[in-house]
């Protein structure tokens, strides 16, 4: 069996990192996603995605990402049934991420990219600008 999902989208909004009683790091996030085929009756033009991000995954995506960034997840499908506070029993579909990548610059106040652009190899790594850099001139 297989269940794997891979999409590119932007963050709906900043990351809100919590923690469980535990002491897990979750940080749920909803990215917007273009659809191919615009519609034409005036219905949105993207898909909207519950994504989970936990542990260092968690943490990456509270530290470095923000709303408008543009991001890809790679993880799998997960659905639950809960109760909500009115009573009623709901069931809803999220992604659960088992890694997130930022895939443009941070943004500074004017719009500009920043200098020290964050790079999103592996959950919880980034690029330093203090780091040695072997194609400097000394």
């Amino acid at each position: 069996m297989i269940n794997r999902v891979v999409l590119i989208g932007r963050l709906v909004r900043d990351p809100e990192l919590r923690t469980t009683q535990t002491g897990k790091s979750v940080c749920d996030i909803t990215i917007a996603v273009d659809k191919r085929i615009k519609p034409s009756d005036g219905s949105p033009t993207a898909d909207f995605f519950r994504v989970n991000c936990w542990e260092k995954t968690a943490d990456f995506v509270a530290n470095y990402l923000s709303k408008g960034r543009l991001v890809a997840v790679d993880g799998r499908l997960q659905s639950r049934k809960y109760t909500a506070s009115d009573g009623t029993n709901r069931e809803t579909v999220e992604i659960v991420a088992d890694s997130v990548q930022g895939l443009d610059r941070p943004r500074d106040d004017s719009g500009a990219p920043t200098q020290a652009a964050v790079v999103a190899g592996a959950p919880g790594t980034a690029a330093n600008a203090d780091e040695f850099d072997p194609f400097a001139e000394d």
